[in-house]
């Protein structure tokens, strides 16, 4: 009895430790497929970035930089080649970092205040872009190019591809022939504005204001003579910051694709910094770009508030909401990604830096984006631009540079103590 007993209590034990095993094994396959599945799903977009150079439209490290350091690149904290968070306050952006991220190409602004404006701004401007070429020349990692073929090349010689943007047309003061010596200068891009006006257009803080209240409703005549020199010179129009009647305008005059670096979907955050469906549809048409910001206010606000939180956070997949968005009203020839890293302190979870953008990427392929559509994103869209604006320069190579001068009766050139004037027209007096 005794042995049936201990008998009985060895099969039990037996056939417990069989179950054990058999639901151990059941547990395991599905969690060792998912993790195939997921580091399969990080290899795929990885190669993919290692095809197409992911270009990023807008980073303000070189801001950082004036900021932290006053553009010293042999202060030790600056050194890009190590790890800057730490270092900086806000840091998302650094050499082993962007090769992490496999980043092949970035649009660094060059960013001035609009404290600036009618003051110093020219100097400061030509201090960050001196600083981007300084950076591009001290790491090996870099290549200064300024065409879209020179990102091209400098990707297939395994360089991050250093491009120039100028954010806010503050930056050139009123002025055409800084407008041009910034294109000699190597800036590729120029943002209309700012979040303040120029005496020439109005940004988007005008939007929050009656019509009646607005200073131009839109651009002024010189606003539209930029824009026509812009296109000659094939400096890539962004409508980053401006209001809503500036981008209707542009998008209506402009003779090449236009840009915007750093724009999330207002449908979906409904701040007046994001570009709403009815201007996505007219960009869509002119065959134009729109680069998603990372900045959380203008990724979870509402209607798409997480119940909970503010606008200090947002999250990866909410990002990926913004270009599943964008694609979807302007089409996947129109998407592309702006961080604005360096340039906001507070950035989505999941995206803490440059060197998570291939995690944003396996999102886009489990959500079913086409290796076409993800190389679209990652760099062919903005490249397609950059050459539709060359080729507009080159059809517009007989056109004569514009000499027309900023009127002195417009916003704050009124009796601005800070101007002196040469030539004086008849009815001014010296």
């Amino acid at each position: 009895m005794a042995n049936m007993d201990r008998n009985r209590i060895v099969m039990i034990v037996v056939g417990s430790i069989v179950i054990v095993a058999i639901v151990a094994v059941a547990i395991a396959i599905p969690v060792s497929r998912n993790n195939r599945e997921s580091t399969s799903t990080l290899e795929h977009a990885q190669d993919l970035m290692t095809e197409t150079p992911l270009v990023d439209g807008h980073n303000d490290l070189p801001w950082q930089i004036k900021n932290r350091v006053n553009n010293q690149l042999e202060n030790d904290t600056s050194n890009l080649n190590s790890d800057l968070k730490g270092k900086f306050a806000v840091s998302h952006t650094d050499i082993p970092r962007l090769k992490t991220g496999k980043v092949g190409a970035q649009f660094w602004a060059a960013y001035t205040s609009c404290n600036s404006q009618y003051k110093d701004t020219i100097r400061h401007t030509i201090d960050q872009i001196d600083v981007i070429k300084r950076m591009c020349d001290k790491y090996d990692a870099f290549e200064f190019v300024d065409s879209s073929e020179g990102i091209r090349d400098a990707f297939k010689r395994g360089k991050i591809g250093g491009l120039i943007g100028v954010e806010g047309g503050h930056s050139m003061d009123s002025h055409m022939a800084v407008l041009r010596a910034l294109y000699a200068l190597g800036t590729r891009y120029m943002t209309i504005t700012h979040s303040c006006n120029t005496p020439w257009s109005d940004n988007w803080l005008m939007d929050e204001l009656p019509e009646s209240e607005r200073e131009f409703n839109g651009l002024t005549n010189f606003g539209r003579d930029i824009i026509k020199e812009m296109n000659r010179l094939g400096m890539i129009i962004d409508l980053s910051h401006v209001s809503v009647d500036v981008m209707k305008q542009v998008l209506e005059l402009s003779e090449a694709p236009v840009m915007f670096s750093h724009t999330s979907a207002f449908t979906l955050c409904n701040h007046y910094r994001n570009v709403n469906d009815e201007v996505l549809a007219i960009v869509k048409d002119k065959q134009g770009v729109v680069m998603v910001n990372f900045y959380t206010k203008y990724i979870n606000c509402p209607p798409s508030l997480i119940p909970g939180t503010n606008d200090s956070y947002a999250n990866l997949t909410q990002v990926a909401d913004h270009l599943d968005h964008i694609k979807k009203i302007c089409g996947e020839d129109c998407v592309g990604m702006g961080s604005d890293y360096d340039g906001v302190n507070t950035v989505p979870e999941g995206l803490e830096d440059v060197s998570k953008f291939p995690d944003l990427i396996v999102e886009l392929l489990n959500r079913g984006w086409t290796d076409d559509q993800i190389k679209k994103l990652l760099g062919e869209n903005i490249l397609r631009v950059f050459k539709g604006v060359e080729d507009t320069r080159d059809k517009l190579s007989q056109r004569l540079p514009d000499e027309s001068s900023m009127p002195r009766d417009s916003g704050g050139e009124v009796n601005n103590t800070c101007r002196t004037y040469v030539h004086n027209p008849p009815g001014r007096e010296q």
